[in-house]
């Protein structure tokens, strides 16, 4: 086929193809997953998959992928080229780095790029992102003051030439990490994910008859930003402003600000005023931070067009460069999502103020909290687990929010049965938290409370991070808060959210995800939903009366 203009693809033919290519993508997802040896991915969704053209502009990414992982992978691959001139790629190719400023933010992720042949010619990129079991070093957490303290850092390097491992890249990551088996098993699981995403595109272009993805890729780019642009210019001019507090580190407790301001089919964001880089790992680089707010301004104003590059296009970001959103190398980074997760709940606060049907509340999983369990099995093998669940969905202004989902990442728990038998703990409660969700005309998510015994002969190492000790989710409109974090040890003590701890044999953990915030008024929640919570064990007559001002209704349906 003749090479064809962007112009040239009507919009039905363009909705065939563009599903053809996500379609691409998913495969090259469902590779990884299912190829993938830890808990990680296979259990939590923390991974994505991209396809990229050949001058690396995002055509189409999985369908479940982590919204900051999509939002980073082109800007990556340039940098890749930057650093490994384009002539020296070639057929079977898998360059990998897991440098912050280069790839998603902190050590812990492996970002990798394929070059895609057809026709000996470079035609597009495979990408993938991946979170791995380790990464060496301390091990993950929130309070390490140097970045050499969170791991081994690995420039951009081909871990596979023409199909063949690099040794010396090979040995150097299997030595420097705890869990080596599982750690490669995942770093394969990309490579054979590439692999997939470069034989689905090579039959595309047999099937379609094209020769390349440029021109196609310039129309999908091209309708990506008109939708965008479209919604954008659908919100009043102008500029909104607002703040929010985080827990930070001890006493040095850390501010976001932000202002965004839209002018005709342009929205920008500026976080000037926001709290200098911190000497602790919750910094978030500028790629994190410009994924963390661009996607949420897609979600709220044009949450059903596909997204492409594009869709992000009409957006800019603006960070103060030595801001814990913009911090400077090397500024400790490895639990940023502590951070990066706080800017929906403010960005949606600016826009609540024009457009308030299009937002939702806080989300209890904004920031989410993790904990990391690492140490020796019931069989003298080493493990690391990370327990992922999520706390309360805010609420909007037409339902209450979800309880236990995840927003804005979209990592999931997964399969506790799975969590147990790859280490020595004991799933003994996971349920809903009672009162938990912001009270408001709509109510917040219930977050939930988990409880984890401890079942090895010898201590395991805890990591804790979270964020929201001090200051809970927040409603909009008029709502109230959702609950705070807790992590309780089996003496009563509060684990400090962001350090490690030891546990002892036998002990038990006991952790609060927060609800989200609520949304509207509490006087104006329908006393029947109210009632409903109640039935429900969703929310407790005291909270009822003390938030609503509400009494239940006695058995014969009268007040």
């Amino acid at each position: 086929m003749t090479e064809q203009k962007k112009n040239d693809f009507d919009p039905v033919t363009l909705e065939i193809l563009w599903s053809r290519l996500i379609s691409i993508a998913d495969e090259s997802a469902a590779a990884l997953l299912r190829t993938a040896f830890s808990t990680l991915v296979r259990e939590s969704n923390d991974f994505c998959t991209v396809l990229m053209d050949a001058e690396c502009n995002c055509l189409a990414e999985n369908t479940g992928g982590i919204p900051s992982f999509v939002g980073m992978l082109p800007s990556s691959v340039r940098d890749f080229i930057d650093r490994i001139p384009i002539e020296e790629w070639r057929p079977g190719d898998c360059i990998i780095t897991n440098d912050p400023w280069i790839g998603s933010g902190h050590l812990p992720d492996i970002t990798m790029a394929s070059p895609i042949f057809y026709k000996d010619k470079l035609v597009a990129f495979s990408g993938s992102i991946a979170h791995l079991p380790d990464i060496g070093g301390s091990g993950w957490g929130s309070d390490s003051r140097e970045l050499v303290e969170e791991g081994l850092r690995i420039m951009p390097v081909k871990f596979i030439r023409e199909n063949v491992e690099d040794p010396f890249v090979g040995e150097t990551i299997r030595s420097n990490v705890r869990v080596p088996d599982q750690v490669i098993g995942d770093i394969y699981a990309q490579v054979a994910a590439q692999r997939v995403c470069a034989k689905g595109v090579q039959q595309f272009l047999e099937d379609t008859g094209l020769d390349e993805l440029t021109s196609l890729s310039e129309a999908l780019r091209s309708r990506a930003e008109h939708a965008m642009r479209t919604a954008i210019e659908a919100v009043p001019d102008g500029s909104w402003h607002a703040s929010v507090d985080a827990d930070g580190f001890d006493d040095e407790e850390t501010h976001i600000e932000c202002e965004l301001t839209i002018k005709g089919s342009d929205l920008h964001l500026d976080f000037a005023g926001t709290s200098p880089q911190i000497a602790r790992g919750i910094n978030s680089v500028l790629k994190y931070t410009y994924s963390y707010a661009t996607y949420p301004i897609k979600c709220a104003l044009d949450p059903d067009s596909p997204r492409n590059e594009g869709s992000f296009l009409p957006v800019t970001v603006s960070a103060p460069v030595g801001s814990i959103l913009n911090p400077t190398s090397p500024a400790p980074t490895a639990a940023r999502h502590l951070t990066g997760h706080f800017l929906p709940g403010v960005i949606y606060r600016c826009l609540a103020q024009i457009v308030p049907e299009k937002v939702s509340a806080d989300s209890g999983s904004s920031p989410t909290l993790r904990t990391v369990y690492g140490g020796v099995d019931l069989h003298g093998n080493r493990f690391n687990q990370v327990l992922f669940a999520c706390g309360g969905l805010g609420a909007n202004h037409r339902m209450d929010g979800y309880a236990c989902t995840a927003f804005p990442s979209n990592t999931g728990v997964g399969s506790i049965e799975a969590l147990e038998s790859a280490s020595p703990l004991r799933v003994w409660k996971k349920e809903l938290a009672k009162d938990s969700g912001g009270a408001g005309e709509f109510r917040g998510g219930l977050g939930q409370d988990i409880e984890i015994e401890v079942l090895s002969k010898s201590p395991v190492n805890l990591s804790t991070l979270a964020d929201r000790g001090k200051y809970p989710p927040m409603g909009i409109l008029g709502a109230k808060n959702g609950s705070l974090s807790k992590v309780e040890l089996s003496d009563g003590s509060h684990a400090h959210l962001k350090s490690r701890d030891v546990l002892k044999p036998g002990e038990l953990l006991k952790l609060h995800f927060p609800g989200g915030g609520g949304f509207g008024k509490p006087e104006a929640r329908d006393p029947a939903s109210i009632q409903k919570d109640i039935d429900n064990g969703y929310v407790s007559i005291e909270a009822a009366k003390a938030e609503y001002g509400y009494v239940a209704l006695n058995e014969s349906g009268s007040k």
